[in-house]
């Protein structure tokens, strides 16, 4: 190949091998294979540009010397250039060689790696191979290619595992060739295969490679399904196994289908077999298939044929349908009958009267077939010849119809006819009819026969009168030899005088009156009166037609009278018979002759010749003398035949149809049995027949010989005697037309049917260990053997059916038809049982009288037991299951006995908890079992599924007992006395719920203390509805549902409940809200917070209502507006989460805005909370006042001091507000009260600031054991006032006693109120939210420690704490007050309780202020900055004028306007620096949600005046405190064992008190100032004496106490303890000194806080005792630094200056 030229690849194959490298595309291999040593082998590497523009590259040669090309140089290649690189391979040695060839483009570098290898054996062939799913002992295949992708000439050899076989597993391939491998499945289990295949190929070194196999095999399930039939008692969708074919035409076929389902996902192979049949069943059922596959999830179709051969026969078989390796056998039953013709005759005799001679006469005789099958009949009657003749002696006759023939009787002599015909029917036993009548002529006038006579005359032939001629009889009869019975028939004399009855004439079997007539066999029923012999001849082939020799007959009277016999001839027949008359002596024979003579030649002849004979006397009417003694007469007959055929000619080839059965009918040994054959002549010409009776004596054939006219039919009838159950072979030669090559053999067989019962298990029947008392039944299989149906009849002991029985006991079985009997064992003891029981089977039909019967024993073994049931558990908690809901578990029953135990459940159920008794007892039972009987197999388990739903939240206990069934004992009452218990099941009914565990506010309700919040929202009694059990009502709607048409949806439940927003004025920041839920049940809870609009179904428009009410349009604006929002709506707590919610609303327009909002728990409680808030004006004066009525703590009657109680008022508008109580009605009371102080306001003036809460306190002091109520006035000057009904009760706590508020001992330690929530940016929080001092005397101080906790990781939190009233300043103080806390630090804050010398309640809110310090220092910063540019702007002004050189107008200062004018630099004037906006106090108001416009010109005009920085806002945190002071009387009195836990310390303060207001500020109005009480300068001189007695008695007491003075000089000697460090005199002196600061309203309390001078500092440390530590020292020092920093930083700035 040139260099220039490209080699030749294919698209696929270049695709598959090269790769594009920058463009450049080129094999990533070359390879050479094939190569010799010693010779040179070039490549040719081929590098195209792909890209659209020029490309250059230079390559480097490979690093070894057996690889060589072209010296290196660059190579440019244009887009679509191809360049070929020869490359030369020399080896030196027989091994691989590889290195590679490198190229170099700007972008990087590539490289082509070149290869040479040694020829190898190498196969190729797939790595793994699925088979397709294949049924147990099937086959599936699959074939995959090998290819032999080496260069040597490779033998392979495959090793598979089993069950896998590879086909070919030997095999040689030379190189490049491929061959097919089959690989073949043929499972014996059902697994999941994944196996490897080894194939070992290679000559010299072995090489192996493995191919994975993987299959699945699966067992074959296969059901029978009979297509159309419906069968009662059988479910719809059920398969049915069982194909009927009902009743079937005899010889007709029936076919119908059959279905076998695979239900399994593999194809299913199987076979179809019947069940061995003895050697003479005739196969009626027949199916087309033996054997096929059944597709998976297929079915296969069946096509079963019926053709019955024997009327009346039940036929039952059995076809098994085996799958592959016999796994599965499933059995089709088919049965079906065979019916037949039905054929009757209207008249057993047709009586012709009498006519005369060469008259004839026509009767009409009805033949009726009332079966649906048609019917072969033939009368065996001459067609031509005979006195009585048919129109239509042979036939058909359809299916339920009547035929109508004409029988004519046409006499040749004056005597009287009678002739028995039989009519023989195809498929049944032959009918009989007698024709009779009289012939006169002139001179011979017989008697007239009628019907009685061949009454009398079968009569008397039975008792054998009718061998005696009339007359001797008459004579007889006369001589009273003979008399006549009550029917007129004659008997003898000796017979009545023996107690006998006469014989009496008797109707016998068709069938063997037909064959037993003394004619064709040597028996008879009747020995004849007179015989003809032969009865049948053949005269052969007549040949001269002249020269046929008559036959000689016979006929011989048998009687004791004279015979005559005439006989009737027919003109035109070519038989005669000579002489036509002839009178007979008594006991005499006579001879004939029958002359043949033929016409015709090569003609068969065939006729039958018809005789009468009867007594002479009988000739003339005259001649008898009794009735009673006519003899009809009796017929005789000669059937001839005879043929004309020449020697050589051809006989007629007979054209027929011959309808035959293979056997004979069943029948019992000793026993004819009987069948029928149909021979029709089909052709145009007369058909002979004739069968050789003694070549076969034991099968009788009746008619023997005969003849069939064209278009006619012969039917015979044969009989056998089988003597015994051996199969016997007949063959039955039946030659036609007279010729032996037209002899057609029928072969028959017939087999004697003795009784034969197969029992199942050879004769044994098993029972398992059975519980006494109880029945076990089992099916056990009986089968008839037999082609004969058999009556079987169970006979048991009387001692054993008791405990034995089965059923049915007695019933047919039809020819092998197997019958599954249901045996029941119930014993009663426990023992080993042995029984016996008989069966006794007979034939159906046989004499009753003395049947033939066989009988089989059985042998049944069985075991009487005892047993009894437990539980796996006897104990199962289902814990808590939610009311209403259902909650299942399963019993393990375990039954360790040897027998099955049957068992009946019962429940009984008990309700504990919190209840109404008598109502829960009525509720229904809240346990369903899955089932409450059923029985346990032995050493086996049972398991039983309940289902618990709970309607109540309370215990449930389910006590589950059992009892064993018996015969007596088979239901739960029955039993009740027989229960055992089994097991408990508990479980506790349990709603879903949830509390509120804390709640704060922000945003315009931050000033609201959570006490406070608490009332507000009525939280207390939200837990209190939500731990309430749901009424029905709540319950409707399970779940959160739009089920309401109108905007205000109907209210279900009666829980109602306010949530009270407070007020805030219009344009404020929303007021917010935070609750936090928490789950504290033990499922999990879903709620909702449903606005009206969320109940109300999506309607359309035309359904909507367009008139509003006020109500809906005020709620409408409400949530059109979203002034009210809860986020989230709705959510799911599990047991033990915790969620916060955020509750807001916004103050956007002024009033008061409600609107009704559902709380539905899912499956628990709805709740109707009334949301409400009012918006106030700017400016406008207002008090919310939570609710209208007050209730006092209940005091007792007779208290010295009663404590204070107080009365909150919240502010909710944004100026302070001015309160006065009106204590007209107060003062009422106390004069219905005799001046008794009943009520006292202690503060009934006040000023509340704004968004504060205010207190009015009072006393309530009962008078006696009532409740007093007074409404009392509050006057707002300039706001709305309001009525308060306060209401306070006493008490006799002599006599009653003492409520929860009053007499409860409060536990001195911390609420548990949570601290959880936060507010956005808090990034600090308190241990805990409220804390209580209890009870506590008023001379006692009480303290607590409280923990403030840095939450966030990296800001440091300085916190201030805030008391807000100066009364509480005194009463509670807290250490430290102020501090810095770093990130995730803890400082413990002391909060210490000292009342005030007075009987209080005590209930406070301390608010903690905190603040981030990085936003202290940026506003510290600012500050300075602003007021830098205050002092500057100070000093500076602006000259305005444009023209210095111009007359100047005065000049005038610089307004104060907002604005700064930027004027244009003048020529003259050269302004050096910028001046900065003017300073101004500008404080950013609090801005309400969505006022853009007020934003604008605030922005605005900040834009141009520099506002002064205000301080950082602080978050605050409510501390709630709370505690009962009571005096030291009532409290020693009250709580006297607890007074020791209590230092009692004296206040020495000799400041008066002073007179409380909300704000906590002095009146200044009022000057007076009360003494306080108990002071010593009050006491009269007697109180001082017995003071200063007592004083000096103990101090010279300790002055002589020598032990004192020891412990007072060791103490001396002790080191300073520990806890005398947290209190020293500084701290103590600044603490008084700041009891009385006041703290302005909406400002920080931090700057009065810590105003004090350096100075005053300093004395104050002068006065410090010496005894404090330097460590205390340097600690106040760094408190008071930072006290003074806060308090600089947020202290109030100045005015800000006036511009020059």
């Amino acid at each position: 190949m040139s260099p220039l030229q490209l080699p030749k690849l294919s698209a696929g194959k270049a695709k598959k091998k090269k790769g594009i490298f920058w463009g450049i595309e080129v094999t990533k291999t070359l390879r050479w294979h094939g190569w010799e040593l010693g010779k040179e082998t070039i490549k040719h590497l081929i590098l195209k540009n792909v890209r659209e523009k020029t490309q250059k590259l230079s390559y480097r040669c490979p690093s070894t010397r057996f690889f060589f090309t072209l010296f290196p140089q660059p190579i440019i290649l244009r887009p679509g250039i191809s360049l070929i690189l020869p490359i030369v391979f020399r080896p030196i040695e027989k091994r691989e060689y590889e290195d590679k060839i490198c190229f170099k483009k700007d972008e990087g570098e590539f490289s082509v790696t070149l290869r040479a290898t040694l020829p190898h054996p190498c196969l190729s062939f797939p790595a793994a191979v699925q088979l397709p799913a294949c049924a147990v002992h099937n086959v599936t295949e699959i074939t995959f290619p090998v290819r032999n992708i080496g260069d040597l000439v490779t033998v392979f050899h495959w090793e598979a595992p089993s069950p896998f076989y590879m086909i070919p597993d030997y095999s040689i391939l030379h190189p490049g060739a491929e061959c097919m491998v089959k690989v073949v499945f043929q499972p014996k289990v059902a697994a999941v295969y994944d196996v490897a295949a080894t194939c070992l190929f290679g000559s010299e070194e072995k090489r192996k490679r493995t191919i994975q196999l993987k299959a699945l095999s699966k067992y074959p399930y296969l059901q029978v399904n009979v297509v159309g039939e419906k069968k009662e008692g059988v479910q719809p969708g059920k398969f049915q196994d069982v194909l009927c074919f009902g009743s079937v035409p005899v010889g007709t076929t029936v076919e119908k289908r059959v279905e076998i389902f695979n239900m399994s996902v593999v194809d299913a192979p199987c076979r179809i077999e019947r069940a061995e049949d003895p050697l003479l069943q005739d196969h009626v059922f027949s199916c087309d298939v033996s054997h096929g596959i059944v597709p998976a999830k297929g079915k296969l179709v069946l096509r079963i044929r019926f053709q019955p051969q024997i009327v009346g026969e039940h036929s039952i078989d059995y076809f098994t349908i085996i799958s592959a390796g016999y796994l599965l056998q499933t059995v089709l039953k088919v049965a079906g009958s065979c019916k037949g013709p039905s054929v009757s005759l209207h008249q057993d005799s047709l009586d012709f009267d009498w006519i005369n001679l060469g008259q004839s006469l026509m009767r009409m005789l009805e033949i009726s077939n009332t079966s649906d099958v048609p019917a072969y009949y033939q009368f065996d009657i001459g067609v031509t010849g005979s006195v009585f003749s048919l129109d239509r002696p042979c036939g058909v006759l359809e299916g339920t119809t009547t035929l109508v023939l004409k029988v004519t009787f046409r006499p040749t002599h004056p005597i009287s006819y009678h002739r028995r015909v039989v009519c023989l029917v195809h498929h049944q036993e032959p009918l009989y009819v007698d024709f009779f009548g009289t012939c006169h002529s002139d001179t011979a006038k017989p008697a007239i026969l009628q019907a009685r006579h061949l009454s009398w005359y079968r009569t008397n032939m039975v008792r054998g009168l009718t061998f005696y001629p009339p007359d001797i009889v008459s004579a007889m009869l006369k001589d009273g030899q003979l008399q006549m019975d009550e029917k007129g028939a004659l008997m003898l004399l000796p017979e009545v005088s023996q107690d006998k009855p006469p014989k009496e004439y008797f109707e016998v079997d068709s069938m063997t009156e037909y064959f037993y007539d003394g004619e064709t066999s040597d028996m008879a029923l009747f020995p004849p009166h007179v015989s003809v012999s032969p009865r049948e001849y053949d005269f052969g082939c007549c040949l001269p037609l002249h020269k046929v020799k008559p036959l000689p007959l016979c006929v011989t009277n048998h009687t004791k009278g004279s015979i005559t016999v005439f006989w009737t001839l027919s003109h035109g027949s070519a038989f005669q018979v000579s002489p036509e008359m002839c009178d007979i002596p008594p006991l005499k024979s006579s001879a004939f002759r029958v002359i043949f003579k033929p016409t015709q030649l090569n003609t068969l002849y065939a006729a039958e010749v018809e005789g009468f004979a009867f007594y002479k006397v009988l000739r003339h009417y005259n001649n008898i003398e009794e009735d009673a003694t006519i003899c009809p007469s009796w017929c005789l007959t000669v059937k001839l035949r005879a043929h004309t055929f020449e020697e050589g000619r051809e006989h007629f080839i007979p054209q027929y149809i011959l309808d035959v059965p293979k056997t004979f009918p069943p029948v019992a040994p000793n026993t004819d049995t009987y069948c029928s054959m149909l021979l029709l002549n089909t052709g145009t010409s007369l058909i002979t027949f004739c069968v050789n009776q003694a070549a076969r004596p034991s099968l009788l054939v009746k008619p023997c010989s005969g003849y069939i006219p064209p278009g006619g039919h012969q039917i015979f009838f044969l009989s056998t005697h089988p003597v015994n159950t051996l199969s016997q072979q007949h063959v039955l030669p039946l030659q036609l037309n007279s010729h032996p090559g037209y002899t057609k053999e029928i072969a028959l067989r017939s087999c004697g049917e003795s009784l034969n019962l197969l029992l199942e298990g050879e004769g044994n029947l098993y029972f398992k260990p059975v519980y006494i008392g109880t029945s076990f039944t089992r099916m056990y299989t009986i089968k008839n053997c037999t082609r004969l149906p058999m009556v079987f009849t169970w006979k048991i002991r009387q001692s054993d059916r008791k405990i034995l029985s089965v059923s049915p006991t007695a019933g047919i079985l039809q020819p092998y038809e197997a019958l599954a009997q249901a045996w029941t064992f119930t014993p009663d003891k426990e023992i080993k049982y042995l029984l016996r029981a008989k069966v006794f089977v007979r034939r159906k039909n046989t004499d009753p009288m003395c049947p033939e019967t066989v009988h089989y024993a059985l042998r049944i073994v069985g075991e009487g037991a005892l047993g009894t049931i437990r539980a796996e558990k006897e104990h199962l908690d289902l814990g808590t299951v939610l009311v209403g809901d259902l909650q299942s578990c399963t019993i393990v029953l375990l039954n360790d006995g040897i027998c099955s135990l049957k068992y009946i459940l019962s429940v009984e159920q008990l309700i504990t908890g919190p209840s109404d008794s008598e109502e829960v007892c009525s509720d229904p039972l809240a346990l369903e079992l899955e089932h409450c009987s059923g029985t346990i197999p032995a050493r086996s388990r049972a398991f039983v599924r309940v289902t618990v739903r709970p309607a109540r939240q309370l215990h449930y206990t389910w006590s589950i007992k059992y009892a064993l069934c018996s015969p007596i004992a088979t239901d739960l009452t029955s039993t009740e006395d027989q229960q055992q218990p089994l097991c408990c099941i508990v479980a506790t009914g349990v709603y879903p719920t949830f509390c509120i565990t804390d709640a704060c506010s922000a945003g315009s309700g931050s000033g609201i203390s959570k006490l406070h919040l608490w009332r507000l929202f009525s939280l207390d009694m939200l837990n209190k509805y939500l731990k309430q059990d749901p009424t029905p009502s709540e319950l409707i709607y399970r779940v959160p549902t739009r089920h309401s048409t109108s905007l205000n949806p109907p209210v279900y439940t009666p829980l109602l409940l306010d949530f009270n927003f407070g007020a805030a004025p219009i344009g404020s920041e929303p007021t917010l809200v935070m609750l936090l839920l928490e789950n504290k049940g033990v499922v999990p809870v879903e709620w909702a917070f449903l606005f009206p609009s969320d109940q109300k179904m999506d309607m359309e428009h035309w359904a909507e209502d367009a008139e509003f009410s006020s109500c809906e349009l005020h709620e409408m604006r409400i949530q059109d507006n979203q002034l009210f929002s809860v986020s989230p709506k709705s959510g799911k707590l599990l047991p033990g989460q915790e969620e916060s919610i955020q509750l807001s609303h916004r103050h956007d327009f002024t009033g008061i805005d409600r609107l009704p909002v559902l709380l539905k728990v899912s499956y628990g409680h709805e709740i109707l909370l009334n949301f409400s808030g009012v918006t106030v004006e700017e400016g406008q004066q207002y008090i919310h006042f939570t609710s209208s009525k007050h209730l006092f703590t209940p005091i007792a009657i007779g208290t010295s001091h009663p404590p204070k109680q107080i009365y909150e008022l919240y502010n909710g508008g944004s100026v302070p507000v001015i309160f006065e109580v009106q204590l007209d009605e107060v003062m009422k009371i106390q004069k219905e009260n005799f001046q008794h102080p009943v009520f006292v306001c202690l503060t009934p003036r006040g000023e509340i600031p704004p968004g504060i809460t205010g207190h009015i306190e009072w006393i309530f002091s009962p008078l006696e054991a009532r409740t007093y109520v007074v409404d009392v006035p509050i006057h707002i000057p300039g706001g709305e006032s309001a009525v308060i009904t306060f209401k306070g009760e006493g008490y006799d706590p002599n006599t009653i006693e003492e409520t929860a508020s009053s007499s409860k001992i409060l536990p001195p330690s911390v609420f548990s109120g949570s601290t959880k929530l936060t507010v956005p940016g808090q990034a600090a929080t308190l241990s805990h939210g409220r804390i209580c001092f209890g009870n506590i005397p008023d001379c006692a101080k009480a303290s607590r420690l409280v923990f403030l906790n840095n939450i966030s990781e990296s800001k440091t939190v300085v916190f201030a704490w805030q008391i807000s009233t100066c009364k509480d300043k005194r009463v509670l103080q807290i250490a430290p007050e102020v501090g810095v806390v770093q990130p995730g630090e803890s400082i413990p804050c002391f909060i210490t309780l000292q009342p005030s010398g007075t009987a209080s309640f005590c209930s406070t809110d301390l608010v903690c202020e905190l603040y981030i310090q990085e936003s202290l220092v940026q506003y510290e910063r600012e500050l300075q900055e602003w007021e830098k540019e205050k002092a500057r702007q100070a000093v500076e002004f602006t000259i305005t004028e444009k023209d210095l050189g111009k007359q100047k107008s005065p000049a005038g200062r610089s307004s104060d306007s907002a604005e700064t004018k930027i004027l244009p630099e003048s020529k003259a004037v050269m302004r050096r620096y910028k001046t900065l906006p003017p300073i101004k106090n500008h404080p950013t108001p609090n801005q309400p949600a969505g006022h853009i416009d007020r934003r604008r010109l605030l922005d605005k005009e900040s834009s141009q005046v520099w506002v002064k920085p205000q301080p950082p806002r602080p978050t605050l945190l409510h501390l709630g405190v709370t505690g009962t002071a009571y005096s030291l009387e009532d409290f020693s009195n009250k709580f006297t064992s607890e007074l020791h836990k209590y230092f009692l310390s004296w206040p020495f303060s000799n400041q008066p008190l002073e007179t409380k207001f909300v704000d906590g500020r002095r009146d200044k109005d009022r000057t007076e100032m009360e003494p306080k009480r108990l002071s010593l300068a009050a006491a009269s001189k007697q109180e001082l004496q017995i003071v200063t007695d007592i004083l000096a008695g103990v101090i010279r007491g300790l002055l002589e106490n020598t032990q004192l003075h020891d412990a007072i000089r060791s103490t001396l000697d002790e080191p300073i303890p520990y806890f005398s460090q947290f209190r020293c005199a500084e701290s103590a002196e600044l603490q008084d000194r700041r009891q009385c600061s006041r703290v302005p309203s909406g400002v920080s309390a931090l700057p009065d806080l810590y105003a004090e001078k350096d100075g005053e500092r300093k004395e104050m440390r002068q006065e410090t005792s010496l005894s404090n530590d330097w460590l205390e020292i340097s600690h106040h020092e760094q408190l008071r630094e930072q006290k003074e920093t806060i308090s600089r930083i947020t202290s109030p700035a100045p005015p800000p200056p006036s511009r020059a």
